[in-house]
C-alpha cells in the first residue's frame, strides 16, 4: 500500500510521523515538480494521498469525484479510492475547526480577517462562514478583486478574529509578520496555520495580550487523522489527536534554561538532553566559537555591549531550530528580542539556586557576592516574567534532572 504527501517543498513536514503513529500504514513524502505531480496522479499507483502547496487546486481535475465541501472550498487535500473511483475531499476544514475549538475560539457573530488568498484561505473562509461569522475580510498584498490591501486595514480596527494563512514567518524566515496586533485593539482570537516555528511573531503578540490563539500543529494533526479515516474507510482515529499532539510537541520543542550565572544550566542541560533524546547547546560556547575567544576575553577586549550583540545573534540562530536543550547565559533575559527568539520553539525554564551556592569563577559580571546580589535583584523579575516553569534545583544533578523531567512531562 502506498500512502503519502505530495507537495513541492516538504522538508519541514511532520506528516509522516503523524500518520505512522497510527500504526496502520507506512507514509511517504513526495516532493514533486508540476510535471512530476501530474504524471504521478495520472498513474494512480497509490492508495491514498494528502495534497499540499501548491497542488490543492491543481489536483481537482484528476478526481473522478469531489466532495461538496471540497468543491465549495475550491481545494482538495485528501485523495482516496472508493469502488475504483478516485475521490477528493478537504480534511483541512475539520482540522481548522478542531484547532479553533481547542483554543476556545468562536466565529459566531465575529468580524474575521483572513490573511492570504490561497487554498488554505478558501478553506478558512468556508469554515468561518459556516460557524456564523458576521463579516469576513480577505487581505492580500495587492488587494485583488474581492480582497482588501494591507494599507486598507487601518479602516478595520474592529476586527474580532485574525487568521493567517500566508507563509509569512515560516522557517527560515522567522520573525516576519504582515500585521501588528497593536493595530487591532478589539481582537480576541488569532489562528496562525504556521507550525514551524511553534510561535510566530503574531502568536507571541497574541499571548502577550492574553488573546486566545493557536498555531497550525493541532490543525495538521486533526486533518491527518481525518484523512486516515478516508484512506482506510474506518473511524476512530481522531480520538488520538491529543496524544499525537503531545508527543509531537515534546519531541519538537526546545527546553531553554535561564537563570543566574553558575546555577547549573550547563550541567543540568546536558543531563536533560541525554534523557530526552535532544541535542545540547550551550549558548556561551556558541558565542565563543563565533568570536574566536572566551567570554571573559570578549568582555575585556570589546565590552558588554558587543557581547550582548553576539548573544542576540546566537539567540536568533538557535531559536529557529528544534529538538534542543539550550543552556543560556545569565543575562540573556536583558534583551526582549533574545527571549522572543528563544520562545519561538522553546519552553522556558527558570532554574533557581540559592545565591550562596552559585559558582562565580569566570563570570565577568559577578566578581563578588555584592555584585551577584545586585544582579539577582535586577534580573529576578525578568526570569519570572519570561519563564513558563520555575524549578528549584536540589543537591545532586541527577536528582535535579529527574525531578525536572517529571515536571516537563
Amino acid at each position: 500500500m502506498t500512502y503519502g504527501l505530495i507537495g513541492e517543498k516538504l522538508g519541514h513536514s511532520y506528516s509522516q510521523q503523524i500518520h505512522e503513529s497510527l500504526g496502520k500504514y507506512s507514509y511517504q513524502l513526495f516532493s514533486l515538480s508540476k510535471t512530476e505531480f501530474e504524471s504521478f496522479i495520472a498513474a494512480r499507483n497509490f492508495d491514498g494521498l494528502n495534497i499540499t502547496i501548491p497542488y490543492k487546486k491543481a489536483v481537482i481535475p484528476f478526481c473522478d469525484q469531489v466532495s461538496d465541501l471540497a468543491r465549495e472550498i475550491g481545494a482538495v487535500n485528501t485523495l482516496y479510492f472508493r469502488d475504483g473511483q478516485l475521490c477528493g475531499t478537504n480534511t483541512d476544514y475539520q482540522g481548522f475547526l478542531y484547532a479553533a475549538q481547542a483554543a476556545g475560539i468562536s466565529f459566531e457573530n465575529k468580524k474575521v480577517l483572513i490573511l492570504g488568498n490561497g487554498g488554505t484561505s478558501l478553506m478558512a473562509r468556508k469554515a468561518a462562514k459556516d460557524q456564523g461569522a458576521r463579516r469576513i475580510l480577505i487581505t492580500t498584498r495587492r488587494g485583488e478583486a474581492g480582497c482588501i490591501s494591507y494599507e486598507e486595514l487601518s479602516s478595520h480596527k474592529d476586527i474580532d478574529l485574525i487568521v493567517n494563512t500566508t507563509p509569512a514567518g515560516t522557517y527560515p524566515h522567522n520573525g516576519e509578520s504582515l500585521i501588528d496586533l497593536a493595530d487591532f485593539p478589539a481582537c480576541s482570537g488569532v489562528i496562525d496555520v504556521i507550525y514551524n516555528p511553534f510561535s510566530t511573531v503574531l502568536l507571541q503578540q497574541a499571548r502577550e495580550r492574553g488573546i486566545a490563539c493557536t498555531n497550525g500543529l493541532p490543525m495538521l494533526v486533526a486533518q491527518a487523522t481525518a484523512a486516515a479515516e478516508y484512506f482506510l474507510g474506518e473511524t476512530g482515529f481522531q480520538q488520538h489527536n491529543e496524544s499525537i499532539l503531545h508527543q509531537l510537541r515534546r519531541q519538537i520543542e526546545n527546553i531553554v534554561l535561564i537563570g543566574m550565572p553558575g546555577c547549573g544550566k550547563t550541567t543540568l542541560g546536558k543531563l536533560l538532553a541525554e534523557k530526552l533524546g535532544k541535542s545540547f547547546v550551550d549558548m556561551d560556547s556558541v558565542i565563543e566559537q563565533t568570536a574566536g575567544k572566551s567570554i571573559p576575553e570578549i568582555f575585556a577586549e570589546s565590552g558588554e555591549a558587543h557581547f550582548r550583540s553576539l548573544e542576540t545573534e546566537a539567540a536568533r540562530s538557535l531559536g529557529k531550530e528544534k529538538g534542543q536543550v539550550i543552556a543560556t547565559g545569565g543575562g540573556v533575559v536583558l534583551r526582549p528580542e533574545n527571549m522572543a527568539a528563544l520562545g519561538q520553539n522553546g519552553r522556558i525554564v527558570f532554574l533557581q539556586r540559592p545565591l550562596d551556592e552559585l559558582a562565580m569563577e569566570g563570570r565577568p559580571l559577578s566578581k563578588d557576592r555584592a555584585a551577584l546580589a545586585h544582579m539577582y535583584e535586577v534580573r529576578l523579575p525578568l526570569y519570572e516574567a519570561y519563564s513558563q516553569l520555575s524549578f528549584q534545583t536540589v543537591p545532586g544533578a541527577e536528582e535535579s534532572a529527574a525531578r525536572l523531567l517529571a515536571l516537563l512531562d
